[in-house]
Formats: structure tokens, C-alpha cells, sequence
């Protein structure tokens, strides 16, 4: 059975940092592409971005570009989303997922497993 889990969410004033875990089990984790995706409240989900197999290829949204770095541990079973320069409007439920591929996808339709979220508030 195949589970995502994430970790690291809470509350945090604008400026700060954040780095948010998302640990992979029950399948070949470097066989998977690792997306991170948001909800903000009353909005759609939204991709973050996405790091490749052997991390030799990250994505970002424009809005998170030179604030967030998206990292992996394929040892550990694990990917991580650095957030820092914490603005309000990073405030969102924030995912992640895996994708049985060599590329990323901005699609969440792409992604076959998804873990049940992490909240991040952004206060001033």
C-alpha cells in the first residue's frame, strides 16, 4: 500500500521560513517524480513545483521562484519543500504527490499519489 505523508506545516509571520517533509512509502521512490502543489483558501490547487528522479531538474511557479527550493533524499524515501520570505498569500493547505515518470508534470492529473496535505499560515 502506497502512502504520502507530509509534515512540517504551521504557522509562521511573514519573512519566515518553513521546510515542509513528505515521506514516500510502499514504492520505488526514485523510480518517481515528487510534486508539490497548494490550495490556497477559497482557490484552486495550484503546482509549487517539481523535482525529478535524481534531482537533476527542479520547476517552479513563478510566484515562489527565489523563495522556495524543492529537494529530495531517495535513501530516506523523502522530498522537501524549503519555503522561505513567507509572504501572506503563501497561506494554503499544501501537498504533496508521485508520479510514476521521468518528467515533472504541472498536472494534477499526472500524479498518481498524493498524501492528505500539511496547512502553512502566513500571518503578519
Amino acid at each position: 500500500q502506497v502512502r504520502v505523508m507530509e509534515f512540517g506545516g504551521g504557522s509562521v509571520q511573514v519573512g519566515g521560513s518553513l521546510r515542509l517533509s513528505c515521506t514516500v512509502s510502499g514504492l520505488t521512490f526514485d523510480d518517481y517524480v515528487v510534486g508539490w502543489f497548494r490550495q490556497p483558501p477559497g482557490k484552486d490547487v495550484e503546482m509549487v513545483g517539481c523535482i525529478s528522479r535524481w534531482a537533476d531538474y527542479t520547476s517552479y511557479a513563478d510566484d515562489v521562484k527565489g523563495r522556495f527550493n524543492i529537494s529530495r533524499d531517495n535513501a530516506k524515501n523523502t522530498g522537501y519543500l524549503q519555503m522561505n520570505s513567507l509572504k501572506a498569500e503563501d497561506t494554503a493547505m499544501y501537498y504533496c504527490a508521485a508520479r510514476r515518470s521521468y518528467y515533472c508534470s504541472d498536472s494534477q492529473l499526472a500524479y498518481e499519489h498524493w498524501g492528505q496535505g500539511t496547512q502553512v499560515n502566513v500571518s503578519s
